[in-house]
């Protein structure tokens, strides 16, 4: 199940899905959730080849 998630936040599709069911506050949220997670990838491939390179 949090592999399916992660994998739900990785989809370009999902990244810009507009739910009509969901309020505002909650899509936000749900928005900031995937651009944090995002660069926390990001952070995490630079602090991998920094290691590497090392």
């Amino acid at each position: 199940m949090f592999l399916k998630k992660i994998l739900y936040y990785l989809n370009p599709m999902n990244l810009f899905h507009r739910d009509e069911n969901v309020g505002t506050s909650l899509r936000l949220m749900h928005g900031v959730n995937k651009i944090s997670f995002l660069l926390f990838l990001i952070c995490l491939a630079i602090m991998t080849v920094r290691w590497w390179m090392r």
